[in-house]
């Protein structure tokens, strides 16, 4: 499969986990790929999983930091030459209890990596490529945004806001740029553990396919959104659960 022969993409967060699944799976199909997270050391080695400088190369940093973005961007623009393609994945939840006792400062933070920073990436990209020359986002959102999620309810709230913002930014920047989200159930990550560790027979037995996911289940979606064949689809959250929306569980 080449379907994204020849084209450019930025992954945030992908040192690991879905990220790192989305970005492998692109690179599979033909892309190059910028990949994004805090630390030097296991993006070294997310490049080495992937192929090597030839087709990835990496950009620590924060998120939400606006001249990580703009370093992450130019830096993509001068190794491959476009940047057709982003994925907002970089999300995060530093606080796990009621909502009503979050923390301000921590609730900002947040909506500022997972709904501002996806916005900010957006607008790196379309100023730099996309809005001349077209492209294809995917935000990386969750099914704690679409119902309540008790204990990571601010998290929630945030991924309901990435959902929304997808709509909005598909009508304006519509019809150069398409963009979708993805909305996964529990994955099995390092970044979800707190929500089945040491208890995945019990969690999974809620699932239609009595399975958690694995971030090659969110991989190929997320590659199918960002390629010619979603052509025609634009401001959708695709839910990736096993079912488990359909049977009322988290």
């Amino acid at each position: 499969m080449e379907a994204l022969k020849d084209r450019v993409a930025i992954v945030t967060g992908a040192s690991r986990g879905i990220g790192l699944g989305i970005a492998a799976e692109l690179v599979r199909q033909g892309a190059r790929v910028c990949v994004t997270a805090r630390g030097q050391e296991a993006l070294d080695a997310a490049v080495a999983e992937l192929g090597g400088p030839d087709v990835a190369i990496a950009v620590p940093g924060k998120g939400d930091d606006t001249e990580h973005q703009a370093e992450a961007v130019a830096r993509t623009m001068e190794a491959f030459g476009s940047l057709d393609m982003l994925v907002n994945n970089t999300g995060i939840n530093p606080v796990y209890g009621p909502i009503a006792d979050v923390d301000p400062v921590a609730a900002a933070k947040i909506l500022a990596v997972n709904v501002l920073a996806p916005l900010a990436w957006t607008r790196r990209a379309r100023d730099a490529w996309m809005g001349e020359h077209g492209g294809s986002i995917v935000n990386v959102s969750s099914v704690a945004g679409f119902r309540p999620s008790p204990g990571i309810g601010m998290y929630g709230v945030s991924k309901a806001a990435l959902i929304r913002l997808t709509t909005e930014l598909a009508v304006e920047l519509g019809p150069r740029i398409r963009v979708n989200a993805v909305a996964p159930a529990i994955v099995k990550t390092k970044f979800a553990t707190v929500l089945y560790e040491g208890r995945e027979e019990q969690v999974a037995a809620a699932y239609p396919l009595r399975r958690l996911g694995v971030p090659e289940d969110i991989a190929g979606a997320v590659a199918f959104l960002l390629s010619d064949q979603a052509s025609w689809i634009t401001g959708q959250t695709l839910v990736l659960d096993g079912g488990v929306t359909l049977t009322g569980g988290v």
